[in-house]
């Protein structure tokens, strides 16, 4: 229970409007999966039903899981690392006694979910698929138990096979996100266009490490962390205009997206929408304020519709 709740107090933006794949969004800023609970918890801060794109619900797996043990965030320099190890009740918990308590928030919500085989990625499909959710995000950044816990997304062939067992179970917005701890993005988002994909997130997090030179251990209890925030965006920005030209599904781009003019980047790399994580463990307003900010650069730029900016990059 919240103790001030923001909604319906903030005009929304009509220049910032969206439609991803048939999702109707009252602007192109979704909170990033991880960084905003599951929404209410960010009511005192920001109007959910018009301040905030979407919201990607914290990633969801098949059971229940406690997280990892020991530290899981460490800052960085311009960035940050976290390693929660997917800590959440489960998808058939989330659907039955969390999902209802979001209806009263006039926003689309996407159910990220995580799995261990692609029998389990259909089963979550088929599970989350539920009046309320509005598209699926499928992270393909685990690992595959029946590949010896290789990251199923680094292997196009799976991603095209997990793609496909999830369209199989539904017919709600498949959003599949890519990891950046591959050797071509490009190829893997054209095997999730090819097994049927409605859309694109990237970049999820780039694997990294601190250390303690005090006590020469790692920092984070699993040793290795996901590390996202500003220092990644030019990586990001890469892969987003790499994969644009590579496929003809629509595309969610994030990574250090800080600024109004940040999310802008992105867009004109080819981006349809952002979704904005770790600005909001900064500023818990952020998303709103990157929102304004971006309408005051179309303003600026002479942009009517924040759409037009999608792949108006010059290249010379």
């Amino acid at each position: 229970m919240v103790e001030r709740d923001l909604n319906h107090t903030v005009q929304a933006i009509d220049r910032l409007a969206i439609d991803y794949c048939g999702i109707k969004m009252k602007n192109p800023i979704i909170a990033a999966s991880g960084t905003f609970g599951n929404g209410p918890e960010y009511a005192p801060y920001l109007d959910l039903s018009n301040e905030v794109g979407a919201i990607s619900v914290k990633g969801l797996t098949p059971k229940g899981r406690p997280g990892n043990k020991g530290t899981r965030i460490a800052e960085t320099p311009s960035g940050l690392l976290n390693s929660i190890g997917l800590e959440n009740p489960g998808a058939e918990y989330f659907v039955a006694h969390i999902l209802p308590d979001l209806q009263k928030y006039d926003v689309p919500l996407l159910a990220n979910m995580s799995a261990g085989s692609v029998d389990e990625f259909a089963w979550m499909a088929e599970t989350l698929a539920v009046d309320g959710i509005a598209g699926l995000e499928v992270n393909v950044s685990c690992p595959n138990v029946e590949c010896e816990g290789m990251a199923f997304g680094v292997d196009p062939k799976v991603v095209e096979r997990v793609t496909k067992a999830v369209r199989a179970k539904t017919n709600k917005p498949i959003i599949i996100k890519l990891s950046p701890n591959v050797t071509d993005i490009a190829e893997i988002a054209r095997a999730c266009e090819a097994g049927g994909a409605d859309g694109v997130s990237l970049i999820n997090t780039l694997l990294g490490m601190v250390i303690d030179p005090r006590t020469c251990r790692p920092v984070l209890g699993n040793v290795y962390g996901g590390f996202s925030g500003p220092a990644v965006k030019p990586v990001a920005l890469r892969m987003v205009h790499q994969v644009s030209k590579a496929v003809k599904i629509p595309i969610i781009g994030l990574g250090g997206i800080m600024t109004g003019t940040d999310a802008a980047e992105f867009m004109l790399a080819g981006a349809s929408a952002v979704q904005v994580g770790t600005a909001t463990m900064v500023d818990p307003r952020a998303i709103g304020r990157i929102a304004r900010e971006l309408d005051r650069y179309c303003q600026e730029q002479g942009f009517e519709s924040v759409s037009q900016l999608t792949g108006a990059l010059i290249v010379d």
